[in-house]
């Protein structure tokens, strides 16, 4: 029988971002001007940590006048301005917390289901189609039985709290949190995590308003640069302007989208700011944002219309190749490496300079499109669902998808390349199957055509909606004249096109080894016994 394959999605054009942020430091701040930005800071960071919690004890119950009730509250603490963006702040972080723990009980549920399968099965059997692998030994069986247990007291007390409404949350973050008592492992002093922890928490930023003066007027950036803000009422001693404001000594240049900004400032639309210590380095940073109007997604044939860049996500590089509007690979495949091992900050460096690469490239090669798999490893790199292969999970895991998929989005609409999201299943299997042997160069070590090389001509393919098999099966013998040549290109409306390729028989013996092609598609659908019709007619003909 032909192997069972999951549903495939079809392709579709990636929508283009919904918002933009820049960055710029703010040089030149004096003494006088740090002493102001960490006080404000601190004050405000003490009133979202109240309100904060406020909401989180509201849970379910919270409502219109109950927003209204903490506003006020605030209001006499800060400003009008101030206290709606410390509100809004604190129901978005626990909005966030309720999708974090949903996400927590999908994840709980599905180790539990997996590990209930498992004890299910004797000990040593091998996975079948129908039923997974058992445990190995019954020392595995054991720990993995009390495992389960803990696992389910998780998941009580998670639906617990999710049908209450109750969530945790830690201003600055939990890893932050922890490090205090590990600073050795963390590799900091009591003085160096305090000021990070002091600087994770402060509250300064400020949402926009449109048809206000320069589209924000609690934290306002003119266009020429200079940077203010509005005081909240304790500190409003310490205005160095009219109105309570204090003018920063920095000036503000931004070099991304400089344009944008510039026009938005000018015609008084909303920007939202945020400025922010970076303890490690010692910097101020302030960060501009401000939401793009919604434009419609590029029609798919569109897209396709002068071919398409495929791309294949790696642990280490992105393997790409150029495939002409037939499917057909152009030149030899490329390669963009990057380094994910160091900080935060360095990884998103490398994947941005990554992504900078293959985007010159689609635009030297004159395409409009790039097709990259449509991946989520947020439930592949549990412990339930690998087991033993720790590398596995880590090199899943060390996979930056998520990021990739945001930034190479946000970059290739600025470049004007639309973005094709097809589904992953099978595509590394069969390229690997029907494109990596006919793609290797024999005469010439240096240009070997990989899996990961398959893999993008499998992806291209697939979003231009060809199948992934070369060559479909011969046609009819039943009339002379409806017999042509033997194999022919396989078409986009092929049906079975995506399917295993049946073995052919050996040019020298004429018949098929005993066993070959099991697992290939139904051979005999015309009801004989032995080979498939095409077979024996190859075997019996002279």
């Amino acid at each position: 029988m032909a192997e069972q394959l999951r549903p495939i999605e079809a392709p579709f054009v990636a929508a283009a971002p919904c918002g933009v942020a820049v960055r710029n430091r703010l040089k030149g701040l004096t003494a006088q001007d740090e002493t102001v930005l960490r006080l404000v800071g601190a004050h405000l960071g003490a009133l979202a940590s109240k309100d904060l919690a406020v909401r989180c004890r509201d849970g379910l119950a919270h409502d219109a006048d109950r927003w209204a009730e903490r506003k006020r509250e605030l209001t006499t603490a800060s400003s009008a301005r101030w206290a709606g963006t410390i509100i809004k702040a604190s129901h978005d972080q626990w909005a966030l917390a309720r999708r974090c723990q949903l996400a927590h009980i999908q994840s709980l549920e599905a180790g539990i289901a997996t590990i209930t399968r498992r004890l299910s099965v004797p000990v040593g059997q091998k996975a079948t189609k129908d039923a997974p692998a058992g445990y190995r030994s019954r020392t595995e069986w054991f720990a993995k039985s009390r495992r389960l247990r803990v696992l389910q007291d998780r998941l009580a007390a998670a639906r617990a709290d999710w049908q209450a409404g109750r969530v945790h949350i830690v201003r600055g973050g939990k890893r932050l949190a922890g490090n205090r008592h590990h600073l050795e492992a963390a590799q900091l002093d009591e003085t160096g995590w305090r000021e990070r922890w002091e600087a994770a928490r402060w509250f300064l930023r400020a949402d926009g308003e449109s048809g206000k003066r320069y589209g924000n007027e609690t934290i306002r950036v003119t266009p020429d640069g200079e940077v203010s803000l509005k005081l909240p009422a304790p500190l409003a001693h310490l205005a160095n302007a009219s109105h309570g404001r204090y003018v920063l000594s920095a000036r503000v240049r931004f070099a991304h989208r400089r344009v944008e900004w510039a026009d938005r400032v000018q015609a008084n639309r909303a920007v939202a700011y945020r400025i922010h210590l970076d303890a490690d380095r010692g910097r101020w940073y302030l960060t501009a944002s401000w939401q793009l109007p919604p434009t419609p997604a590029i029609p798919l044939p569109a897209a396709l219309a002068h071919g398409v860049i495929a791309m294949d996500t790696n642990a280490d590089h992105l393997a790409a190749w150029q495939l002409d509007v037939h499917g057909n690979p152009i030149g030899r495949p490329r390669r963009f490496g990057y380094d994910l091992s160091g900080t935060a900050e360095h990884r998103d460096a490398q994947v941005r300079h990554a992504l900078s690469r293959l985007l010159a490239w689609a635009k030297a090669c004159g395409v409009t499109a790039i097709a990259i798999e449509n991946l989520d490893f947020a439930a592949e790199k549990t412990r339930e669902k690998h087991g033993r292969r720790k590398w596995f999970r880590h090199l899943i895991s060390g996979m930056p998808t998520g990021k990739l998929r945001a930034r190479i989005t946000a970059m290739a609409a600025a470049a004007g390349i639309a973005i094709i999201a097809v589904d992953p299943a099978y595509t590394s299997k069969w390229g690997a199957q029907h494109w990596q042997a006919p793609l290797t160069r024999t005469n010439n070590k240096n240009q070997t055509t990989t899996r990961h090389d398959a893999a993008a001509v499998a992806i291209g393919r697939r979003a231009q909606g060809h199948a992934i098999r070369r060559r479909t099966a011969p046609p009819p013998h039943d009339r002379k004249d409806r017999a042509g040549h033997r194999t022919v290109q396989a078409g986009p409306d092929v049906s079975g096109g995506e399917g295993p390729r049946p073995r052919i028989p050996g040019p020298r013996t004429g018949c098929v080894p005993p066993g070959c092609g099991e697992n290939a598609g139904d051979q005999c659908a015309q009801h004989r016994s032995g080979h498939a019709a095409e077979h024996e007619q190859l075997m019996l003909s002279p």
